[in-house]
């Protein structure tokens, strides 16, 4: 020690019998947030939210603020937690709350002025900068700190230490260490309320990295030049994990075309549109056709901005985990066209997988993880899949593609909020079917975009039917255009939040298509097994999209009760429909024989007919191409996407099928029923604690879609596309719709929207106030209603063992549905019994049945076929 001399050692990170010194974890932590914050893009991040640039004297106090971010660990009765028993004879201490006190409690300022607080004051430290580096663990400090923070900091001679010294000490390095944070000239450190948010979320980022035990090995006794070592190591832990991507930047140069992106000649006039826009253009929007390729518009966007040095990553939001899971692989591979065989991996940002690439992890004890490809020969390979090891870390990585609920946490008010949004401040956040969203999901994602944009950062959303109520929404305008301006809008379109008419295409220019469609007054299980069957005997591909998955199980049942199991969808020699309740490993073979049975390819689909019965899952994320579609009446938007997997690609058609046909399945009772409310296959909805609850709940959208199916026998798409969304969504056929039918169906929807303007004001009430100063800012003490209304999966169980799966399969667990899991323990043991194809398992209480046609709740028991 270089202060008086103790016989204790502080310590800052243990680990398998051996120690870190306190000083030496600063020091890692502090050299960290060195390089990260150097990096151009984070500079950029940094200094538009400082709203000036920053100097190499800033980002030195920047450091020096990030070196004590665990200065709390000074006080001996966390120290204590090393020491042999009975040397410490008070209760033990954490670190955070025992920071604050240093500095904004009673009793220690000799410590604080040991630590150079005069000297940080004169830089124009305020407690809002303080607390956000000592909120580093994720959540932010409480109005009033804990008593108990400010006690016992007295020195302990049985154990040699005396917190004051050790505070002299670390206070002697930071001068030793950061001499340039010590000039007298300095500009006062920003003031902006953002720029405390930002930076606690660095600082977190860096506390990460600077503990990563493999990158910063202990070395438990104090060496005064040790901060070289850590710049060293800390420069190549940035590189190895991909947070410093500037080499794989230097190699994208020249290669940001659409052709080598893509291995696609020429792109198509709405990609060419994203391809001309101007990169200083912070918000894209796209508005394009299902299988327009929106996907590689995207990509392209990225590529130009990485090779540009505007952002250094992607983050890609989906709104379902199962569409994320598809998309990943196609991301991994255009990145390999990019950047060659050791492109950056994509990470599949989806809680309860841990992939990087193509490799798959298995989490093991102690935080390790263990990659299948691991074979110990390429520790760098390893590295840069660290951001893949935790869901924490996964807006940290180079590419990632995952659900929009991971991209939405950073703009709540929830632990390591500020961690996700630092890092995706550094990416190309692309929103993907952003008309997929409910109300609560938009309040929040137009927050998390107002927070990303004003940081200087970039978004692009996608979507084939965006309503023009909701575009300006999303581009922040006031009002919204008439519903003739709306219909006589452009589309495909590109818009950017800058400029006051979109970009477009001549729609004659784009392939499009002619669907002949037909009402069934009937949406029985029973009429819409024999529609299927019917076509899928005269050699047709048949593609059933039912509302929910009780529909579509009994749909399947009908069909293979007529006799007509030989057309059904075969997985694994047996009968099998799609829907969002079977297990990952079982999904993956779903898709894959969704995709072969309905492939764009002649070769792979094969002849004669063939009958695939799903639910939402089958509308997006896979390629597939159906000669015939039956759907249920649904929103225009929702049926518009459905109708996009007809007739995809030009392909040979069986006789009676060479034009695309959609037959919508409607309540033979038309829709009025519904307003009691009742619930029904999708549509209307259920009173839940006296608030409106359901899946397709405006009644009004849905009766607009089901008279433009009757009106409009064809539908031209995409040339359509704005005139069919906007007369289903737009206020006024919607108020033409309410004076015609009468004041019952205007106050229904007047609940509707009621609980749309709840869950906007529920959201705005968690999101995070990135414009409040951060000293002021209190999370809830409970986040799980905030975490569970961003709408994602329910219950990940994991099976104490992987046991055979009803197509044969391995599979280690499955997710139950949201409703299914209030009183579910995730972490609960089980280990179901198999038998017959059929597995059964019971967890916190609930009988759980898996066959072939999914996850099905038996409240009585296994007694039920």
């Amino acid at each position: 020690m270089i202060g008086i001399k103790i016989n204790s050692v502080p310590w800052g990170k243990t680990g398998d019998g051996d120690s870190h010194h306190l000083i030496h974890h600063c020091a890692d932590v502090a050299a960290c947030f060195e390089v990260i914050a150097t990096l151009p893009v984070v500079r950029a991040r940094l200094e538009w939210v400082a709203g000036r640039a920053l100097s190499d004297t800033d980002i030195s106090r920047l450091a020096v603020l990030a070196f004590l971010h665990d200065v709390g660990k000074v006080h001996p009765g966390f120290q204590a937690k090393g020491w042999p028993e009975g040397l410490w004879k008070r209760p033990l201490h954490g670190h955070v709350q025992e920071g604050a006190a240093i500095f904004l409690g009673n009793g220690q300022e000799e410590i604080a002025r040991n630590l150079n607080l005069a000297e940080m004051i004169d830089w124009g430290l305020d407690s809002s900068l303080l607390l956000s580096v000592l909120a580093h663990h994720g959540r932010t400090l409480p109005a009033n700190l804990d008593p108990f923070a400010e006690r016992h900091w007295e020195t302990v001679p049985d154990a040699g230490y005396d917190p004051v010294a050790v505070a002299a000490d670390i206070g002697a390095m930071i001068l030793r260490w950061f001499p340039s944070a010590f000039v007298e000239d300095g500009p006062l450190l920003p003031t902006r309320a953002d720029f405390a948010h930002l930076l606690c979320g660095f600082v977190s980022l860096a506390d990460w990295l600077g503990s990563t035990r493999s990158l910063f090995p202990f070395r438990p006794e104090l060496d005064v030049d040790y901060i070289g070592t850590a710049r060293d190591r800390a420069r190549r832990a940035v590189r190895a994990v991909g947070l410093d991507c500037r080499a794989f930047q230097d190699r994208a140069q020249g290669r940001s075309d659409f052709t080598t992106l893509t291995g696609i000649k020429h792109p198509r006039p709405q990609q060419r549109l994203v391809g001309d826009t101007p990169l200083d253009e912070a918000l894209v929007i796209l508005e394009a056709e299902t299988g327009s390729g929106k996907t590689e518009s995207a990509l392209w966007r990225f590529v130009q901005l990485f090779e540009a040095g505007r952002v250094d990553s992607l983050y890609f939001a989906l709104p379902t985990r199962a569409a994320a899971i598809q998309l990943q692989g196609r991301v991994n591979r255009a990145m390999r066209r990019i950047f060659g065989a050791d492109a950056p991996e994509a990470v599949l940002a989806v809680p309860g997988y841990l992939i990087a690439g193509e490799a798959h992890g298995q989490a093991l004890p102690g935080w390790e993880v263990r990659w299948d490809d691991d074979r110990g020969r390429d520790e760098q390979r390893l590295l840069a899949r660290w951001a893949a090891e935790s869901v924490k870390r996964y807006l940290a990585a180079t590419i990632a593609v995952g659900t929009v609920d991971q991209a939405m946490l950073a703009a709540l008010q929830v632990k390591h909020a500020h961690l996700r949004g630092a890092a995706l401040s550094r990416s190309l956040l692309v929103i993907d079917e952003v008309h997929a969203s409910d109300s609560y999901q938009v309040a929040v994602q137009s927050h998390l975009l107002r927070i990303h944009l004003g940081r200087g950062g970039y978004a692009m959303l996608m979507s084939a039917t965006l309503g023009s109520v909701a575009r300006t929404k999303w581009l922040g305008r006031r009002a919204a255009p008439s519903f003739a301006e709306a219909v006589a809008t452009p589309y495909p379109a590109v818009w950017g939040k800058g400029e006051s008419a979109p970009r477009s295409v001549d729609v004659e220019t784009t392939r499009g298509k002619s669907v002949a469609m037909t009402l069934v007054p009937s949406w029985s299980a029973e009429q819409a097994a024999a529609l299927a069957l019917a076509a899928a005997r005269e050699g047709a591909k048949v593609l059933v999209v039912r509302n929910t998955v009780t529909a579509a199980v009994a749909t399947f049942e009908a069909i293979r009760a007529s006799g007509g199991e030989e057309w059904l969808l075969s997985v694994a020699h047996g009968p099998a429909l799609h829907h969002s309740r079977f297990a990952p490993e079982d999904r993956k073979l779903l898709d894959a024989a969704v995709e072969a049975a309905l492939s764009p390819d002649p070769a792979v689909r094969g002849v004669g007919g063939l009958i695939v019965v799903g639910t939402q899952t089958l509308e997006q994320s896979l390629d597939i191409d159906a000669d015939l579609l039956i759907t249920d009446l649904c929103p225009v938007d929702v049926l518009l996407q459905r109708i996009g997997r007809l007739h995809r690609h030009a392909l040979p058609r069986p006789p009676g099928f060479e034009a695309p046909r959609c037959l919508v399945l409607s309540p033979e009772a038309g829709l009025a029923q519904f307003l009691a409310p009742t619930f029904e296959n999708g549509l209307g909805g259920w009173r839940e604690a006296g608030v409106l609850n359901g899946i397709y709940r405006d009644l009004s959208v849905v009766e607009l879609t089901r008279r433009l199916v009757v009106a409009h026998p064809d539908w031209i798409i995409p040339a359509m596309n704005r005139f069919l969304v906007e007369s289903a969504t737009h206020p006024e056929p919607i108020e033409a719709l309410h004076r015609e039918l009468g004041p019952t169906w205007e106050t229904y929807r007047n609940e509707v929207y009621g609980k749309d303007v709840a869950e906007a004001g529920a959201a705005a009430n968690v999101a995070l106030p990135v414009t409040q100063p951060f000293a002021e800012l209190r999370f809830p003490e409970d986040e799980t209603k905030i975490r569970t209304r961003l709408g994602g999966e329910g219950a990940r169980i994991v099976f104490a063992a992987p046991v055979a799966g009803p197509f044969g399969v391995a599979i280690s667990g499955v997710t139950l549905p949201p409703y299914w899991s209030h009183g579910i323990d995730p972490d609960e043991r089980v280990t179901p019994l198999v038998g017959d194809g059929v597995m059964t398992f019971r967890v916190s209480g609930a009988n759980i049945l898996y066959s072939r046609s999914g996850l099905q709740k038996r409240p009585n028991g296994f007694s039920e076929k």
